[in-house]
């Protein structure tokens, strides 16, 4: 029989193949502990085949992978959070195997590692006397509040809240952390990047090219339930909300909005995460 369909209506048909099999949602297995990807149908992820992950900006704190793990807690104080993300090629839907993924972000008082003398961490008593009276003298220096500044290069060699680690043969990749706090000038995030067609060897991924740049975002409940417990209530930063962030796109899950399930009651004892990444792996978005 001659095949009469039109590529477009085979498009379709193949989209709508993959999306009767029912998505597949990520569950974290306790926060700190295993991950598993579970067969429970969501139309939420399923509706991610075909859809862009937003590029957005890299920020200044970036610091190449040098850190092939995990679990990037390390002795960083904070409510558990248990990452989960899925990484496919949004054009066919199929897992994008062996990529390399970094996160990195702020810690509860909105401090980076590798910055922290830079970082406006919010942490600390009001400030005190008269107000500051007359024209300002000096020039502002550093990154803009927004985060969207240039990179700048490390003050120190922490490293705390940073880390790169595989996708596995279905496209997930998963890590320990903690639940990010806040610093002037915008919402709470987490900074991501994927990188494909490199080389795992002994001493972490080598080569390749960065196909996606993006941020992953939490919604207002949440972090309102998290500046509750401490330390996250002795951040006395005025908070951006996702609102009035100039960075969130404000278009949902394919913005990098998290999808998060807790405990509104005892959200101290941990927070689970997960989003699909839908990407272009010929692309190129270093951020």
């Amino acid at each position: 029989m001659t095949d009469t369909q039109t590529p477009e209506e085979r498009r379709k048909l193949a989209r709508r193949t993959v999306l009767a099999a029912g998505g597949v949602a990520v569950t974290a297995i306790g926060v700190g502990g295993a991950f598993t990807a579970g067969a429970e149908a969501s139309d939420q992820e399923g509706d991610a085949c075909y859809t862009l992950t937003s590029e957005l900006v890299e920020g200044p704190y970036y610091i190449d992978a040098d850190k092939i793990r995990q679990n990037v807690t390390e002795d960083q104080e904070g409510i558990p959070l248990a990452l989960r993300l899925k990484v496919i090629d949004a054009e066919t839907c199929r897992p994008v195997r062996n990529a390399a993924v970094d996160i990195w972000h702020c810690n509860a008082s909105g401090i980076y590692s590798g910055y922290e003398e830079m970082s406006s961490g919010g942490g600390g008593p009001a400030p005190t006397g008269a107000p500051p009276s007359g024209t300002p003298t000096d020039i502002p220096t550093g990154p803009p509040p927004g985060g969207g500044g240039g990179h700048q290069e490390p003050t120190d060699d922490k490293r705390y809240l940073r880390g790169t680690w595989r996708t596995d043969r279905q496209g997930y990749v998963g890590f320990r952390t903690v639940f990010p706090g806040w610093y002037r000038g915008r919402c709470v995030h987490i900074h991501v990047k994927v990188h494909v067609d490199g080389t795992w060897t002994d001493a972490g991924y080598e080569g390749g090219h960065t196909c996606h740049t993006g941020q992953l975002f939490f919604d207002e409940r949440s972090v309102l339930a998290s500046a509750e417990v401490e330390p996250y209530a002795s951040n006395t930063t005025t908070r951006t909300t996702l609102d009035e962030d100039t960075i969130y796109p404000g278009n949902g899950h394919e913005g990098g909005l998290l999808h998060l399930r807790y405990d509104r009651r005892h959200v101290a004892h941990g927070v689970q995460a997960h989003l699909t990444l839908g990407i272009t792996p010929d692309a190129t978005h270093d951020g």
